[in-house]
């Protein structure tokens, strides 16, 4: 197996603490957002022989195993992130797969960089993620029942929104949630601004379920994703628990630090709470507009102590292991490509001896038990 050095990527929503407390060094004073473990090409991990992506496309069947390659092709399918928030991500919707294909395609043909601020796809994959929170985790998502959006709004008391309460009011539910979420992202910005500040005025005043979006606003001055956030429900997740996002979903991240993965993509359309490029077109062609009640996930355990998050998604696989002193070995051998994340304790895989936030990439058919004592998240495939 390989031991993995991983990149930390210093997002302005970072927390500044939560990643080296975990890590056990001393905080740079710089956001620290996200830590990337696998092989997309943004930000590969490291290991003794080389990039992470490089040793898998030297040989990608020995190192994803042939059922992967099979399935998936010759690339690790998934991403497995600790993602650190210390102020609100964007609101932000990720496509399918052919939606990413597509728009990957067009704006190839368009030959806009890739790099560039106004492009939208990436890559031309799709970016179902799973987030599990390791403390207390705040955040949004999935749309609410319109007319619970429409309550929410209504009781700020902001003459502005009352066109929107209407409209949530009047329509079925998928014409009134883009109706008003068209309309919040087309309207004048200067108007919008000052609608922003009343509403947000209000929430700190009423506390309660408004006070997120108070939060928000002093985050995202005038930013119109302050209302657009209200159509959203509010969810918290205590340590253990989890979240599967699927495609065309809107949601955004609060605070917390949690375990995510995601497949191999980092395809992004932004809803708001952004100063970056909201292509409204393209969001409102991905965007599902239909209610939901997020369903918060526990881990099914296994026979042998695996805690596996259910998710209809084959790219990844997510699952833990919390092993208590003088606990025998686990055999976590698999077909598929593996890694392992310590998050407390230190736990061993095979000889190597993993302090929290170390990882190690497993490749496909490798003997491998975990021992010791410690928590050990395990992110594979479905092959």
């Amino acid at each position: 197996m390989d031991r993995l050095v991983n990149t930390v990527r210093p997002y302005a929503w970072g927390s500044p603490t939560a990643i080296p407390e975990l890590l056990g060094v001393a905080p740079t004073g710089e956001p620290q957002a996200e830590m990337w473990m696998g092989a997309h090409p943004g930000a590969p991990s490291r290991t003794e022989r080389g990039p992470l992506n490089e040793v898998v496309d030297a040989d990608p069947v020995r190192e994803l195993g042939k059922p992967a390659v099979e399935k998936f092709g010759p690339r690790l399918p998934f991403l497995l992130k600790v993602l650190a928030a210390g102020a609100p991500l964007s609101l932000q919707v990720h496509p399918d797969l052919d939606q990413a294909r597509a728009g990957f395609a067009a704006e190839e043909a368009a030959g806009i960089p890739v790099d560039a601020p106004h492009r939208t796809y990436k890559d031309a994959n799709h970016k179902p993620e799973l987030i599990c929170a390791l403390t207390p985790f705040e955040g949004l998502c999935g749309f609410r029942d319109p007319a619970a959006a429409a309550d929410l709004i209504a009781e700020l008391g902001v003459d502005s929104l009352k066109p929107y309460v209407d409209l949530l009011h009047a329509h079925p539910e998928e014409a009134a949630l883009r109706e008003v979420l068209t309309a919040l992202l087309t309207a004048d910005r200067e108007e919008m601004a000052h609608t922003v500040a009343e509403a947000a005025a209000a929430a700190e005043r009423l506390g309660g379920d408004h006070a997120p979006f108070a939060n928000l606003a002093h985050h995202f001055p005038g930013d119109p994703g302050v209302i657009a956030a209200m159509l959203l429900n509010h969810v918290r997740l205590q340590p253990g628990e989890a979240l599967y996002l699927g495609a065309g979903v809107p949601h955004a991240y609060f605070d917390g630090m949690g375990v995510e993965i995601m497949a191999n993509s980092d395809n992004v359309l932004r809803c708001g709470l952004t100063p970056k490029h909201v292509d409204v077109a393209e969001l409102l062609r991905v965007v599902r507009f239909e209610s939901n009640d997020p369903a918060v996930l526990r881990p099914e355990a296994s026979p042998i102590g695996e805690e596996v998050y259910d998710a209809p998604i084959d790219e990844f696989r997510l699952s833990r292991f919390v092993r208590a002193a003088g606990a025998a070995p686990t055999d976590v051998t698999a077909p598929t490509p593996q890694i392992l994340l310590s998050v407390a304790g230190r736990p061993k895989a095979g000889e190597v001896t993993l302090a929290p936030g170390e990882s190690v990439f497993v490749p496909a058919g490798e003997k491998t038990e975990l021992s010791g004592t410690g928590t050990v998240f395990r992110a594979t495939v479905v092959a």
